[in-house]
């Protein structure tokens, strides 16, 4: 455990890098605020700290940056969590309270909205359809071997599907289709239902059947939205850095099993190695379950440099998991 000078001393030292970028001198400490000691003094103890794994020298002739170490010690030391804002705290509310239409097109503009907030590639992960339960199931006739399979779930999401049959399929034989998946699947979840009953009809069965395997096909699927992506180029000095954090986030099961297994751990925050994704080490993850009534239904999150602002990245995705959160409930 530090005491308060070096942990006073460290905390500037990870701020004036989150700002700068820049290895950090003794000169730029010695009178920040909690350390207003002598230079020399700075310097003894930024080498203790350096021989403790906190700190690190690029160069001989360089000041020092933060470890992992360091950012964690800092992350988890924070006197005051960072608190946006009057005016962006009012342009969430704003947003969330102007919001309607499809549940996809909202986390797709949440994770816009996060990452212009942080000037960080943001990751938004949607509410599991398996999970959720039916509220209305239509079928929409396009051609007489065609239709539009539309289902309405509990959670806000509307899933639509294209269905080509291979025999010609009236109105009252799609409209029998609907009664019998109705019947089976209004009020239950989408993975609990594995069959439905026979109507007494072969072409209606086989339409009702086909419907149901397109949905849970779909159900399975995770979905995820990200915002931002082009902020990698700005927030990551090294070239080959951002071709690896971009390759990471085109591979979506990447990014999903990064988020629940922070969360999983009972983590808010995973920092460079710590999350053991090796081609994001140069990467911290800052994320927040949303959460309707105690469910957890999805998950805000951004991704960016180790020398991110820690704490205005918390505040961002505290503030906006729990506005979508009750965005969620109250719809």
């Amino acid at each position: 455990m530090l005491d308060e000078r070096k942990t006073a001393i460290l905390g500037a030292v990870v701020q004036e890098y989150i700002a700068t970028a820049q290895p950090v001198g003794s000169s730029h400490i010695a009178d920040a605020p909690g350390v207003a000691v002598s230079s020399a003094t700075v310097r003894n103890e930024m080498a203790v700290l350096e021989q403790e794994g906190y700190l690190v020298q690029p160069h001989t002739s360089a000041g020092r940056i933060p470890t992992d170490k360091g950012y964690r010690f800092f992350v988890d030391h924070l006197t005051q969590p960072g608190v946006l804002d009057a005016s962006t705290t009012a342009q969430v509310g704003s947003f969330f309270s102007a919001a309607h239409g499809r549940l996809e097109e909202l986390l797709h503009r949440t994770s816009t909205l996060v990452s212009q907030m942080t000037t960080y590639p943001s990751v938004v992960l949607g509410p599991k359809y398996d999970e959720a339960r039916v509220r209305s199931v239509q079928l929409v006739g396009l051609s007489d071997t065609s239709a539009t399979l539309v289902v309405v779930l509990g959670n806000g999401v509307v899933e639509s599907q294209i269905l080509e049959f291979d025999e010609v399929v009236s109105e009252a034989r799609l409209a029998a289709a609907v009664a019998q998946l109705s019947g089976a699947m209004v009020g239950a979840t989408v993975s609990s239902v594995t069959e439905i009953a026979p109507s007494g009809d072969e072409i209606t069965d086989r339409v009702g059947s086909a419907a149901l395997d397109a949905l849970r096909a779909v159900s399975t699927d995770d979905h995820v939205y990200l915002g931002g992506t082009a902020a990698v180029a700005s927030a990551f000095d090294a070239v080959e850095i951002v071709r690896t954090v971009l390759e990471a986030l085109e591979q979506q099961f990447v990014v999903v099993s990064l988020i629940r297994d922070i969360l999983d751990r009972g983590m808010s925050v995973a920092i460079g190695g710590e999350h053991g994704v090796e081609p994001l080490a140069a990467c911290s993850v800052v994320v927040a379950p949303v959460l309707v009534d105690g469910e957890h239904l999805g998950s805000v999150g951004v991704l960016g440099p180790t020398r991110m602002n820690y704490p205005q990245a918390l505040a961002t995705v505290d503030v906006v998991s729990d506005r979508l959160g009750r965005h969620l409930g109250e719809n």
